[in-house]
């Protein structure tokens, strides 16, 4: 048996490890949590794995919309050292741009907005609320800043100035189905998909492909639907419950200095917001995250609400991760 490659680390993140391992990149998310583009020195027990868990769940929920990276998330190329957090992926040539998607006005795209009236050079009606809906959604894309530093929302000319006019539309028409889609799955689990980031890159064959994470509370804002007042900000399962906590005076940081440790309530209450935003959206507990692949006792009922529309498999075995061509409406002409 060939032994596997050795895996190397190339880069570390605000949460993910980068390795190389032979002719694939291998991606590790961590405990670590963030906040104003620093890392706290407290971890997220869980975090990790849920926000593996949830982009592997979404790759395969969306993969008739455009390919992905994902090679494989267990069985024997992943180390077991890393099993249940790392992905196996393909080498991209990575886009230098994030492409956002919102279907409510909140964030920063809200305080643009206030601002005025538009949001990366997109008019919007008058007098809308903060987490208002949008009439429809839209396609609002950043800069990708250095480590430290803030992204910075730009308008579509100038995302086509830096991709190509051909390329930046077929990541708008991209982006905006992979929303739709999600958005869509989000509110049949009772959920609101406020907005989201992708990030994509070019394969070795000029394909355009689905990378990094997707889907998952790090990268996109998922809201209770019910018992909120319009003009405030909603109660989100992500990390706003960090920041929130740490702008708060009670919390003693200056704005200058290193973050200070996260109170163990705060770990908490955070940690219960990933795995809830786990559990709403695949309908799966972390708890079975990675299964054996061997392990089909799973009823075929429960298989079939973790993949696609009548997917009887499981959605956690790696053989099942595949790649279908894109639909003809998003092939670049």
């Amino acid at each position: 048996m060939t032994p596997l490659p050795t895996p190397e680390r190339v880069a570390t993140g605000k949460v993910r490890d980068l390795y190389v391992m032979g002719d694939h990149l291998l991606i590790v998310a961590s405990d670590r949590i963030s906040a104003f583009e620093r890392v706290f020195p407290t971890d997220v027990p869980d975090k990790g794995r849920v926000l593996t868990a949830m982009s592997v769940f979404w790759f395969r929920e969306l993969a008739d919309v455009l390919p992905n990276h994902l090679v494989a998330c267990d069985g024997p190329l992943i180390p077991k050292a890393f099993r249940g957090r790392a992905l196996l992926v393909e080498r991209l040539d990575m886009l230098p741009v994030e492409a956002v998607v919102r279907g409510h006005l909140t964030g920063r795209g809200y305080a643009d907005y206030r601002r005025s009236g538009s949001v990366c050079g997109l008019e919007l009606p008058r007098g809308l609320a903060e987490s208002a809906r949008l009439p429809e959604p839209i396609f609002t894309p950043s800069t990708k800043a250095r480590p430290g530093e803030p992204d910075e929302n730009i308008d579509f000319d100038t995302f086509a100035a830096i991709l190509g006019r051909a390329l930046a539309e077929e990541v708008r028409e991209a982006s905006l189905e992979l929303y739709r889609r999600g958005a869509a799955r989000a509110a049949e689990q009772g959920l609101l998909l406020a907005d989201t980031k992708f990030e994509f890159g070019i394969g070795a064959d000029g394909r355009l492909v689905l990378a990094d994470e997707l889907l998952t509370p790090d990268s996109a804002r998922y809201w209770l639907p019910d018992g909120h007042r319009p003009g405030r900000p909603r109660p989100s399962f992500d990390k706003q419950h960090v920041r929130d906590w740490l702008v708060d005076p009670a919390s003693g940081w200056d704005c200058v200095s290193a973050l200070p440790p996260l109170p163990p309530e705060v770990v908490t209450a955070t940690r219960d917001r990933y795995l809830e935003a786990y559990r709403r959206i695949t309908g799966l507990s972390l708890a079975d995250w990675p299964r054996d692949p061997a392990d089909l006792r799973q009823p075929a009922s429960q298989l079939g609400q973790c993949g696609c529309a009548g997917d009887r498999r499981d959605p956690h075995r790696e053989q099942d991760v595949h790649r279908p061509r894109r639909p003809a409406a998003l092939q670049p002409g």
